[in-house]
């Protein structure tokens, strides 16, 4: 029995195990090779579990949450990839909340808008877990995570499991310390947030008018979201407009003739064909403007 036939083993006691399972089926995107193994956990305890038996085996770990914000490489992703639908959620104190990772971003905004709750409006729409929503600090409409965050609860590559304070997690515009590099090998397994009390019918409304204008600005189908981080003085999309890239193509991948910012697949995109718009994007933006375009949708797996 080989390294990776126990690691399977062990992980079975975790949740759910697949083999060479395309992620193609588990990205917003609709692109992506396949993962070694594939195993599903349904709760942080599980996730912790399995993140550890993995590291604990000298293997590669990647945790996934929607597939949303992730281009995966068409060679797929080595080792192992958890599947987080850890969903659990508590009350911890008035108009505060402590919920796992794998929990729908968009799913509990709206749920906490019904309840009365400020704070996460903006969210509404917007694809990803709460976990994912940490890492790359997620915002919309003037607002962001950062706002309303008090702790996250980590797992280290040494097993340890904390609940950090939120300031020591470098919050910036589309970033952190996990983006950055700096928490490299540590798993967020929970979130707590402080929320304001406010009038529920008021927040839905909010809400509704955010959703409006992201259903008009931005396209439907498979896709990541925005691709680039807005650069200091111009959004993205007018760059990527002005060099003549609307509408193009390679492929069945293309750049969304709706919205700039956004890279479509249109059938059967294939992750080199993305990165090679991503990459056109960039080098016309440098040639024409002097900018250098940041990617916001972290590019994953063996490229």
């Amino acid at each position: 029995m080989t390294s990776i036939d126990i690691l399977a083993a062990t992980l079975m006691q975790y949740g759910d195990l697949r083999r060479d399972e395309p992620l193609s089926r588990h990205t917003t995107f609709g692109v992506g090779g396949p993962a070694d193994l594939f195993v599903t956990v349904r709760d942080a305890a599980g996730l912790a579990m399995a993140a550890r038996a993995a590291t604990d085996s000298g293997v590669p770990v990647f945790v996934l949450g929607s597939g949303s914000n992730i281009l995966v490489a068409d060679r797929g992703i080595r080792g192992v990839v958890i599947d987080n639908r850890a969903r659990g959620e508590a009350e911890a104190g008035t108009a505060t909340w402590q919920v796992e990772s794998g929990m729908s971003f968009a799913g509990f905004a709206r749920k906490m808008c019904r309840a009365g709750l400020d704070g996460l409006t903006w969210a509404i729409g917007i694809p990803g877990t709460l976990g994912g929503a940490v890492v790359y600090n997620a915002g919309a409409y003037g607002g962001c995570l950062g706002d309303v965050l008090t702790r996250v609860r980590l797992l280290d590559r040494d097993g340890r499991d904390e609940w950090i304070d939120a300031g020591a997690l470098g919050l910036v515009y589309r970033g952190s310390a996990f983006t950055r590099g700096q928490f490299a090998g540590r798993t967020v397994l929970a979130v707590e947030l402080r929320l304001q009390p406010a009038d529920a019918p008021e927040l839905l409304a909010r809400a509704a008018a955010h959703d409006a204008k992201r259903l008009t600005a931005q396209p439907r189908g498979r896709n990541a979201g925005s691709m680039f981080k807005n650069p200091p003085g111009s959004p993205a999309w007018k760059l990527i407009d002005a060099v003549g890239l609307r509408g193009a193509t390679r492929g069945d991948a293309a750049i969304s003739d709706k919205h700039c910012n956004f890279f479509v697949n249109y059938g059967n995109a294939r992750a080199e064909e993305v990165a090679w718009l991503v990459a056109e994007a960039q080098r016309r933006v440098r040639e024409q403007f002097g900018v250098e375009l940041e990617r916001e949708v972290a590019f994953v797996g063996e490229w």
